[in-house]
């Protein structure tokens, strides 16, 4: 497995992995706004993805507005959770935090959210040392979110 900076081509990859995940995050693969920001964040090389060489098993989209990284979108293929293929994505979004950001933030699911206990995403960010903070806007299926913080 590797992880790398996305590339134009990794959309459609990108894409089938939402189609896995929009029972917890809400329509995506139908939506054009969506695939317009992910098209965008490839195009400026803010997202990560991660390979077996062959398919796209992994994906993270990233945002910088120093002093605070943002963490968007974080998607690992369901054959493959469980083998760190979440974690090294976001691994190498912290160590390409450009000068001067200070705190990394992702917004995940409400305690109350089915995703936050079968996805396992917040204990996820915990494991990463990040810290849950404030409540979030609901996400657009209705459900609960929350910001999570960690330092840098």
């Amino acid at each position: 497995m590797r992880v790398r900076v996305g590339v134009p081509q990794d959309a459609a990859g990108l894409v089938r992995l939402a189609g896995q995940v929009e029972h917890w995050f809400g329509p995506m693969v139908d939506d054009p706004g969506f695939h317009a920001a992910v098209a965008e964040q490839l195009a400026c090389g803010s997202a990560l993805v991660a390979d077996d060489g062959a398919t796209l098993l992994g994906g993270l989209l990233v945002g910088h507005h120093p002093p605070v990284c943002h963490l968007h979108w974080l998607v690992v293929d369901a054959a493959a959770r469980g083998l760190g293929l979440g974690r090294a994505p976001v691994a190498g979004a912290l160590a390409r935090c450009p000068a001067g950001v200070r705190t990394v933030e992702v917004v995940t699911f409400g305690a109350d959210h089915p995703g936050a206990v079968a996805g396992g995403a917040r204990v996820f960010y915990e494991r990463l040392g990040f810290t849950p903070a404030e409540p979030a806007a609901p996400g657009p299926e209705g459900g609960s979110r929350q910001v999570y913080r960690r330092a840098l």
